[in-house]
């Protein structure tokens, strides 16, 4: 087991989530049950997928979840997509978090990787 603390791409993902809870407490109230809930759960589950396989036993479970938590990186790419064309985010907000998903996704890409080798 791993503790997932010391790894910068937890570190990135969970700074990823502070940013997006920010930015989501203005979004507009109707959104709080959909988008705004939505958002949070995707950017949230990068981190919580990370720290849940480095709880795990067997590189191939650790893996599966790695590739968990790409997926959600994916997810929150495409929502703040979305909420940068409803105009909740502003654009210049959008680069800054969009760039720090790619690069989370680039680093579980070389992490999935070297698990498997």
């Amino acid at each position: 087991m791993q503790d997932y603390k010391k790894l910068m791409v937890w570190s990135k993902a969970h700074k990823l989530t502070l940013s997006v809870y920010k930015e989501t407490k203005v979004f507009p109230k109707e959104e709080v049950y959909a988008l705004t809930n939505q958002i949070r759960r995707a950017s949230s589950s990068v981190a919580i997928n990370i720290a849940e396989g480095c709880g795990r036993r067997t590189k191939l479970d650790k893996a599966y979840f790695m590739q968990i938590a790409f997926a959600s990186a994916q997810e929150t790419e495409y929502l703040l997509c979305l909420c940068t064309e409803l105009e909740y985010l502003k654009s210049e907000t959008y680069m800054v978090l969009e760039k720090e998903v790619v690069e989370i996704k680039i680093m579980l890409t070389v992490l999935m990787k070297k698990i498997r080798e």
